[in-house]
Formats: C-alpha cells, structure tokens, sequence
C-alpha cells in the first residue's frame, strides 16, 4: 500500500505490505508490520548504521560514502549480522536514520523481535523483518532534531520492552591487566589492595573456569569460587563474574559427552557460531529443555551456591543469529528468573531490542585495548580504544533504556599506549555514559596514579549534552568529534 505521511513538518511517500494504517502517537507515526519503504529525498545524507550486537560497528556515513561494515567474514559471525553483511548497500540492523543537509533526521526504528534490518540509498530508506515469526508490533517513523528523533523510539521501546533503572556503580574487572592469566593467589592480593577504594564491584573475568561451556574452576583456584566470592563480599563489594553461558567450544566436555544439547546445521554438524580463543565455538540449542535446564543450573550455581551479584553474560548474540531473538530473549528471562531482580546482568555481544527489561547493562563496543589503533587491521570492531570509543559515543541515545558500558579506562602507566588526550576520552566518554570500570591492580599503579584513580571515582560530574559529540562535564566542554572522525586514527598529539 502506497500512501503519504506528513511528520515533523515534511511529507513522505511511504509503501506498507500491511492493510494497516500509520497512526500518529508523540513524537512520530507508527507504521504497520511487515516491509516498509520511505521515499525520503534527502539526497546524500549522512546514514546512520545500527549493528546487530555490542561488537558491531555503529556510526554515520555519507550515502555516497562505501558502507560502515565488518570487512573479515570470519569476524562478521562473532560480532555482526552476516546474513546481513552488504559490501555496497548502507545497511543496519534494529534502526536507521538520515540525516539531511537541513540537520534534521529521519528515523525508522523497529518495534519488534524477528530480526529487523534496513537499508538505505539515496532514494529509500527499507525496513523489514527477516524471521518468519516476526510479531506485530511494526515500525517507528519520525523526522525532526536527531536527538529528538532517537528519544521519541526509546520512548516507544521502554513503553513497549520496558527500561531499567538498576546502575552497577564503580566496576573493578580482572581482565585487561591478566586477561586469562588469572589466578586466585594474585586475585586474593589485588582484593586486599582494592580493599578501602571506590569501587562497588569486584568482577572476574575469563580465565576461571575448566574450558569455555564448563563453568566450573580450574586448578588455579584450588579453594574454589565460592571462596573467592567471599573475599569478596568481605572487602565490601559486591562479587561479579564472567560466564559465555550459551556456548562451548568444541573441546569443553558439555560438548563432547553431552552432544545432543548443541545446535546442528542441514548436515548435522554443530554449528559454528563464531570465532575466539583460537578457533571456533558452538552454540547451544536453546528451543531444547535439556539445554535450558543446564543453562538455568549453571547461573544457579553461580548465584545461589557461589554468592555472585553481578554477571557479565559474554557472547550471547550467538542464539539470536542462529535461532532467532524471540529464543534469545526466552534464554535471557530463564537467566533473569533464575538469578532473581536483585542481581545485575550486564549483556555483552547483546542485541538492544531483545535484551530490554531483561538485561541491566549492555557492552556498547569492542574492547578498550590500552592502545588508539591497531596499524595492521582496519576493521571497526576490532579492540582497540577508538573503537570502543566510537561505538559507545554512538549508542548514548540507548541510555534511557539500559546502561551504556563503554569498557574500562586506565590510569596505570605500565602496559599502555594511551596518550593523555586519549586517556582522557575515555575517562570523559564512561563519566558520560555513567560506567566507570577499571582493569588496573593497585599494585601497578604509581602514588600519583593512585590517588588519581580514587578522585576520578568519588566525584559525580554533572553531565550536559550539547550536540551528536559534545557535552559539559562540571561545566568542562568535552568534544569528542576528533576521537570520531577518520583524520585523527593515527594517535592524536596529547
């Protein structure tokens, strides 16, 4: 069906594969289910591409500009969409928007689960629902101030998915000083060290457990994690882990004595739903109750058996691209009622849409490796600082609805890259976004450092919003457009 709209002022030409009617609710104009496509004549806009996860590169592009997109196939499968990947087409997943040389912005953002994707060119913007089970809830259509546009779409979302209001507080995380290297004699010596500071969270990463998809400790943790969790509590915070609850990988003794719980292709074999920790990863079939069961006994234990507060669920967007998000966001509501309301689920790899209401906080990047750019990749979810940056910057709008985490920033010198000016961002982009999380032991850290760590900690900035990239922090005009735009990748001069 072909109709016209009027909204913020402008008409659009707007084709529908529903009998139903767009209706006008504040802010926008909800437009039926199914395919849709907006004649928009803005020319060579400025697109703005949405990926399907944490990892996936988000940003703004000139239409005539080649597409924002993952460029290695393999990594596509870990950190985008690949059914989805379009090396000419500007493309996206969830929500798009243009925005004119007049500076207002056109939005169409889904409303629904079954995997919805847009495109745009020069002529249309298209949206569609890819799973065949799509709901129907349709699409939200506004054209005004970017920033208006945006709000009105989380004001459908929240209404719609619900918001969260849960905040995780100061965040100390193992990972980017051991990475796997972890152990509990060095961790029992950083806990005593962090004992007194400003955090509210002590979060294990990876590295703790037999292999990936069995979480049980290692022989690096002989007292086991209970234990562990305890010293926690015992210093004053609150325990976190790291778990990939959805997958294993091919070695890990869940897939090897229980086969039947993995996800199979036409063939039979398992399916391949990503690469890491050299080589590839399966992912479990969660339509199975068997596989439910096991996934609901593991966060159990964790949880009630362990004492753990706080999880970060890493690599969930596994389910949604192989068994859709209607199974994710199932898998999710058994981890949430299972643990109960009272502990925090931070997602990374999460989808946004599927995730609301379930999930407290969302990875919004790829990892802050403590170095700019990498000089040998030119792909936009590798881990790098300006990545991270990058992607975080361009998911604020997603704050009203669930906590935005940038990643970590650095105050040690040891093991760093970081310029001044970049260490800044960072420091800047996590005070915006209201996360402030810390990979760095005391014990790395010199006094000045120290004592800088705990002043960035206790303070509580006030936070104005000024445009896309700028923003007054204490009344400080923070701009983070040269950390964005592509003349500044090699290291700016702090």
């Amino acid at each position: 069906m072909a109709e016209l709209v009027r909204i913020g002022g402008r008409s659009f030409a707007l084709q529908h594969s529903d009998d139903g009617t767009p209706r006008a609710v504040p802010g926008g104009v909800l437009l039926p289910p199914g395919r849709v496509a907006i004649l928009h004549g803005l020319g060579d806009a400025s697109f703005y591409r949405h990926g399907q996860n944490s990892w996936s590169p988000c940003g703004w592009r000139r239409l005539s500009e080649p597409p924002l997109r993952i460029p290695n196939p393999d990594r596509i499968v870990t950190a985008d969409d690949p059914a989805h990947d379009d090396p000419v087409h500007h493309h996206g997943s969830a929500v798009a928007a243009l925005r004119g040389d007049d500076g207002n912005t056109l939005l169409l953002g889904a409303l629904g689960l079954g995997t919805p994707r847009l495109v745009a060119d020069r002529d249309t913007l298209a949206g569609w629902y890819a799973a065949d089970d799509s709901d129907p809830a349709g699409w939200f259509l506004a054209y005004g101030p970017e920033q208006d546009v945006f709000r009105a779409w989380t004001d459908q979302l929240a209404e719609r998915f619900g918001a969260g209001s849960r905040r995780a507080g100061n965040v100390w995380c193992s990972w980017y000083a051991y990475y796997e290297n972890i152990t509990e004699v060095q961790l029992t010596k950083d806990i005593a060290d962090l004992t007194g500071l400003p955090f509210d969270v002590v979060q294990i990463d990876d590295g703790w457990a037999e292999t990936v998809g069995d979480w049980q400790p290692n022989a690096k943790f002989p007292s086991g994690m209970r234990s562990l969790a305890g010293r926690i509590s015992d210093a004053g915070f609150t325990p976190g882990l790291w778990l990939a609850p959805f997958i294993a990988l091919p070695q890990s003794r869940i897939a090897t004595s229980r086969p039947e719980l993995l996800l199979r292709d036409g063939s039979g074999q398992p399916v391949v739903a990503g690469h890491n920790w050299g080589g590839p990863y399966h992912v479990l079939d969660l339509t199975l109750p068997e596989a439910r069961a096991h996934v609901a006994e593991v966060v159990r234990t964790v949880v009630q058996k362990w004492g753990f507060r706080y999880l970060k669920l890493d690599f969930i967007n596994a389910v949604a691209t192989f068994q859709g998000e209607r199974t994710y966001r199932d898998a999710l509501r058994l981890i949430r009622e299972t643990v109960g309301d009272d502990v925090y689920l931070l997602g990374s790899g999460a989808l946004l849409l599927p995730s609301l209401g379930l999930l407290d906080g969302l990875r919004s990047g790829p990892d802050v490796a403590p170095m700019w750019d990498n000089y040998a990749s030119a792909d936009p979810s590798d881990a790098t600082a300006r990545n991270a940056v990058v992607n975080s910057v361009h998911r604020l709008w997603q704050s009203p609805l669930v906590e935005v985490d940038p990643d970590v920033v650095y105050f040690r010198g040891k093991l760093n890259l970081l310029t001044a000016r970049q260490l800044r961002w960072l420091r800047d982009l996590a005070d915006v976004c209201g996360f402030r999380a810390v990979s760095d032991p005391p014990s790395w850290l010199t006094p000045p450092e120290l004592a800088d760590l705990r002043d960035y900690l206790q303070a509580k900035p006030e936070i104005r919003q000024l445009g896309r990239y700028r923003f007054t922090i204490d009344g400080r005009e923070v701009d983070f457009s040269p950390a964005v735009t592509p003349t500044t990748q090699l290291y700016p001069i702090s």
